[in-house]
């Protein structure tokens, strides 16, 4: 399985926000702008404590493993896959949505002196906020979920060298 690409999480948040940034623009032109919901930051901190939650349940248990405590008990590898699946998948999608709510934020800037624009523009930002704790997450549960490097394929790529 391979690892998240800090680079192309950032290119989908950059692409994402800038084509969310055009579209606000001709949209607003057209008539009016789609709210931001106030459900977005919630809904994206609510899978960012799963992940992190987790994470240190994984963690947890691992660790319980290595110290060979009577009680613990193991990982599952499938379990262990899954979640890093779901951790890769949330945080392609948050850095997607938060590219979206962060064009739409940096557009809604203009117009702060409009009550419920600057609402908008709060929850857009939030969302933002809420994204990155998602993509923080997933990264940390990967992280946790990384199996040891394998020694003789180190000392193999030593020994070449």
């Amino acid at each position: 399985m391979r690892e998240l690409r800090i680079r192309l999480l950032a290119g989908v948040f950059v692409i994402a926000a800038i084509l969310s940034w055009a579209g606000a623009r001709l949209w607003n032109s057209i008539g009016t702008l789609p709210s931001v919901p106030l459900a977005a930051p919630i809904v994206l901190a609510l899978i960012a404590v799963v992940l992190i939650a987790t994470a240190l349940s994984i963690r947890s248990r691992l660790k319980a493993q290595r110290e060979r405590r009577p009680e613990a008990k193991g990982v599952d590898p499938l379990m262990a896959a899954r979640a890093v699946v779901f951790g890769q998948a949330s945080a392609l999608v948050a850095a997607l949505v938060a590219g979206m709510y962060g064009g739409t934020g940096v557009f809604l800037l203009e117009s702060l002196d409009i009550p419920a624009r600057r609402d908008q523009a709060i929850y857009a930002g939030f969302s933002v906020l809420a994204g990155i704790a998602v993509i923080v997450a997933a990264i940390f549960l990967e992280r946790v979920c990384r199996l040891p490097e394998d020694d003789d394929r180190n000392t193999g790529a030593a020994s070449a060298a």
